[in-house]
């Protein structure tokens, strides 16, 4: 019997909306509907009511960053070196690679021979120099290793005998 009555009901709701007058001449009327809040227009209001909903969050344009990139002096003045190791890493040449320094691509500075790293500074112009002493001092060309040093004992016996 409720079911012959919810058809009917059903039907005569589909009946009233196809009249020409439409959804105005539609009334609901369900006392329960009254102690709804925000249902002044009736029953039907609450059909066509949009609930609150939650928009999906944007992505944010922060929070990403570069790797760092390790840059400046890795050996101080002083320290000792073997060949291969890296004195300095850097942007451009800020430091100049002097006695026994490489310079890499990248303009890393590298030791060429194993000994003690010095920094220099030129007075005038301001660049800066990066050199290693090597152990036991600066070797000498093979081409001058036989020649004599020349003293002043050796200019006068040299002129006396002439």
């Amino acid at each position: 019997m409720a079911r012959v009555a919810a058809e009917s009901t059903i039907g005569g709701l589909v009946k009233r909306l196809a009249r020409p007058e439409g959804f105005s001449a539609l009334r609901i009327s369900n006392p329960s509907s009254s102690d709804v809040i925000g249902s002044e227009g009736g029953g039907l209001s609450l059909l066509l009511r949009r609930w609150a909903t939650k928009k999906a969050g944007g992505s944010t344009q922060n929070g990403r960053d570069s790797l760092p990139k390790n840059l400046g002096v890795k050996k101080s003045g002083g320290q000792k070196v073997i060949p291969g190791n890296i004195i300095v890493r850097q942007r451009g040449t800020k430091f100049h690679p002097g006695n026994f320094v490489g310079l890499g691509r990248d303009h890393t500075l590298f030791a060429l021979a194993s000994g003690q790293v010095r920094f220099e500074r030129n007075r005038f112009t301001g660049r800066k120099w990066v050199h290693v002493d090597p152990e036991g001092g600066i070797p000498i060309h093979p081409v001058y290793q036989d020649m004599k040093i020349a003293t002043k004992e050796n200019a006068t016996s040299e002129n006396v005998a002439a």
